[in-house]
């Protein structure tokens, strides 16, 4: 099995030494450096860039600059998608975004992790899990998502959250580590 196939499975693998994984996080990397550095004004190019890093936009998004990701085809975006400076996404699995998704600056969204094991972790070993957000989701500023979260419809990340766990839908959810502290009602 290549590491590829082992980072998409979520078993561990190694992406330090890999020709292909290395080549397909260079190309990302370089098309992110270009819509980073494409003027402000020139929006078209902006969104073109963009549906060359990312695999999958189902309707309207808006991202602004600065944005990074390590392959681009793993992250799929919702309509409605917007995203303010600083979206970091880690996507050695998959990150999905459901419709009506708002995301504050500096926010991460991180589906890569290390073993504790340090002889492992030393080896260049890593694994990935998906993080999935649903549908009328809000992510107040510098919010943090780990691997392996799910994060349900009409849901609002208050800001500087750490999420490291399930959040179920309709929840308010705050905190390092983030937790639900109340429901939230039409």
């Amino acid at each position: 099995m290549t590491e590829k196939e082992k980072m998409l499975k979520g078993e561990l693998y190694n992406a330090n030494y890999d020709e292909t994984l290395t080549a397909e996080r260079n190309k990302c990397k370089e098309l992110c450096f270009q819509f980073n550095t494409t003027p402000y004004a020139d929006v078209g190019k902006r969104q073109s860039l963009l549906k060359s890093i990312i695999g999958s936009i189902k309707g309207q998004y808006t991202i602004e600059p600065t944005f990074w990701c390590d392959y681009g085809y793993n992250i799929e975006l919702g309509d409605n998608f917007y995203s303010n400076h600083n979206l970091v996404i880690l996507d050695g699995a998959k990150v999905t975004f459901g419709d009506n998704v708002f995301v504050a600056p500096n926010c991460g969204f991180y589906t890569a992790g290390h073993p504790l094991e340090v002889s492992k972790r030393n080896s260049g070993l890593e694994y990935a899990k998906p993080i999935n957000v649903g549908n009328n989701v809000w992510f107040g500023a510098n919010v943090i998502v780990l691997p392996g979260v799910t994060i349900g419809d009409n849901c609002t990340i208050g800001a500087g959250s750490v999420v490291v766990k399930d959040i179920p839908s309709n929840s308010l959810a705050v905190g390092n580590p983030c937790r639900v502290i109340r429901k939230i009602e039409e």
